[in-house]
């Protein structure tokens, strides 16, 4: 284990991630029913904004709640049966969800339309569309380089699009798409490149252990391939271009064209989830030791070097949940603790540059799919949920303070959020 290091002002965090910008979870989801409705009575008019306005999207039980980003006033309420999933479609307007056998597109209700050199933002009723990528047992979404990535886990089929083409609100329909399917089916991700090539694991339901470089086009011919990334979870991309994915003993990192293996200092050493930032070469991840736990509570947090590709081991001093990483504006390591606090660190030194209390003491739930507080960063804001008081809070990193408080409708699950 390594020493914690000492401590560093915000300001030389935020200079140093700003000056090495050249350089820069969980299972898959169960299905649920299919049906779904508007509490809101009738469609809104649309009223004209002074800019496009941020809007924050949680699940609860149920249904999927819809709030003013910056008000925290509710949108909308929309009924939809089944545990559902949620994530950003990429395109600052959209968020897709994960519900049953496909990837539903709700739409939050802000877009910009363009009048020549002028353009007019417009805030109207957030809905769940009509439209729909059908997808089995619809898994990881994964947004980079203007293309969204969609990852069906029931038949290993990888679906890729324009994000801007999801946001334009006179089509109707779906953006064109192209699709490539995965030899077997498995709880995967997939990411395409500025080139137009695909980065995907490769495995079964019985194990993951590869990810391939595969060609750019219909055809999808493969090009590279890593076997040295035993139980692939997830991914993340640090500054520009570097793509990492976790694996049981370590991290593998693609750069340059080229695979590289950091291993972990355990035999089992688990980074399945990642946060990485377009302002930092170095991804936080988890960090498990455990391979039998049914539950393990860790309390090391994992930051990986993608220049020199080192590992640094950091101790927090309390436990965190697979909902708890994310990454500042500059590419500061943020962590929300089962302390209640959101623990902000250099993430080149691994250095705590704050503490900051958002809610009281709180312990993982064994089940994944049960709500636990939840972390979600909208450039210098993070949102952190409150399941056991409703509460959802508002952090100004800059300040390093609780700026904001409201109550919500329903018991918050995940929480995710467009810039508008």
């Amino acid at each position: 284990m390594l020493p914690t290091p000492t401590v560093a002002p915000l300001a030389a965090v935020c200079g140093a991630a700003l000056l090495l910008s050249g350089c820069a979870p969980g299972p898959a989801p169960s299905s649920g029913a299919d049906s779904s409705t508007s509490r809101e009575a009738g469609p809104a008019q649309p009223k004209e904004l002074r800019a496009p306005s941020p809007r924050l999207v949680y699940t609860y039980a149920g249904g999927v709640g819809v709030l003013d980003a910056a008000t925290l006033e509710p949108a909308a309420d929309i009924a939809l049966d089944g545990y559902n999933r949620i994530s950003p479609a990429g395109d600052s307007r959209h968020v897709l969800v994960a519900a049953g056998d496909s990837f539903k597109v709700l739409d939050a209700g802000v877009w910009t339309e363009k009048h020549g050199d002028h353009g007019h933002s417009y805030a109207a009723q957030p809905a769940l569309t009509d439209q729909a990528f059908e997808a089995s047992k619809p898994g990881h979404v994964v947004r980079h380089a203007g293309k969204t990535v969609l990852f069906s886990d029931g038949s290993g089929k990888v679906e890729a699009f324009e994000s801007a083409a999801l946001g334009a609100p006179a089509d109707d329909g779906l953006p064109e798409t192209t699709t490539y399917t995965a030899p077997e089916a498995h709880h995967g991700v997939a990411l395409e490149l500025e080139d137009g090539k695909l980065l995907m694991t490769v495995g079964n339901e019985e194990a993951r252990n590869h990810v391939a470089l595969l060609g750019e086009g219909r055809g999808r011919r493969e090009i590279l391939r890593s076997q040295k990334c035993p139980g692939v979870h997830g991914e993340a991309v640090a500054g520009k271009s570097t793509v990492v994915f976790g694996c049981e003993d370590g991290m593998l990192v693609f750069k340059s064209g080229k695979f590289a293996k950091i291993s972990s200092p355990d035999a089992y050493g688990r980074m399945g989830n990642q946060a990485g930032s377009p302002a930092s070469p170095v991804v936080l991840g988890d960090y498990k030791v455990d391979k039998d736990a049914v539950l393990e509570r860790p309390t090391r947090i994992s930051l990986v070097d993608t220049r020199t590709n080192s590992l640094k081991l950091v101790e927090l001093g309390t436990s965190y949940s697979f909902r708890s990483l994310g990454r500042g504006p500059a590419g500061e390591a943020l962590v929300l603790g089962t302390d209640g606090a959101l623990h902000v660190l250099n993430p080149l030194t691994g250095a705590t540059v704050s503490t900051i209390p958002v809610v009281p003491a709180w312990q993982e739930p064994e089940a994944w799919q049960d709500p636990r507080p939840t972390l979600y960063v909208q450039g210098s804001t993070a949102y952190v949920s409150e399941p056991a008081s409703r509460k959802l809070h508002v952090i100004d990193l800059n300040a390093g303070t609780v700026v904001r408080t409201a109550m919500l409708a329903h018991t918050p699950d995940e929480l995710t959020g467009v810039a508008g």
